[in-house]
């Protein structure tokens, strides 16, 4: 089972960089849908996905179909419409791949698609002053809730020894 995120027609390059980086440090697939708001080239993603570019494993989609048609499992729809929470959704029993499914900044996922899908809308709650949260933000809550209920695949749970190490606070 993989964990992976999709990005439908993301407009704010720097929310991508910091998905990217997220991806990067969790070992998520990331999936861009066109059109995007920036451009792809290797010199502009470096500069907004900082250092972290190399680790980052990425698809890029002409559109919807194009990426459905490639990409079986679980969708998740990521929405403020959702009336679903995140801890409703029993990830460990998904079976397959799960795919975390965001919109675009300013109008998020078309009612068209999730209308398909509305048993597999979710929705961060929240109080009424705001829409919603930042796309990156929103992303790194949910990466990380589902991996929670992974016990993490793997990653690791201390600082690796090839950084400053787990025992780096017991050192004069």
């Amino acid at each position: 089972m993989s964990i992976n995120v999709v990005l439908f027609q993301p407009e704010i390059p720097q929310n991508t960089g910091n998905i990217m980086r997220t991806c990067a440090g969790t070992d998520v697939v990331l999936h861009l849908i066109k059109p995007l708001g920036f451009k792809l080239d290797p010199k502009y993603l470096k500069r907004v996905a900082v250092n972290y570019l190399n680790n980052v494993n990425y698809f890029v989609y002409d559109d919807f179909d194009d990426f459905m048609k490639k990409n079986k499992g679980e969708y998740y729809f990521i929405t403020r419409y959702g009336k679903k929470s995140p801890r409703s959704i029993d990830f460990k029993n998904a079976g397959n791949d799960i795919y975390l499914i965001f919109g675009r900044e300013s109008t998020g996922i078309p009612k068209s698609i999730l209308r398909n899908y509305l048993d597999k809308c979710i929705r961060l709650p929240m109080n009424d002053k705001i829409r919603s949260l930042n796309l990156a933000n929103t992303v790194a809550i949910m990466v990380y809730e589902v991996l929670g209920q992974l016990d993490y695949l793997g990653l690791s749970k201390t600082e690796p020894e090839s950084l400053k190490g787990e025992d780096w606070l017991l050192e004069e």
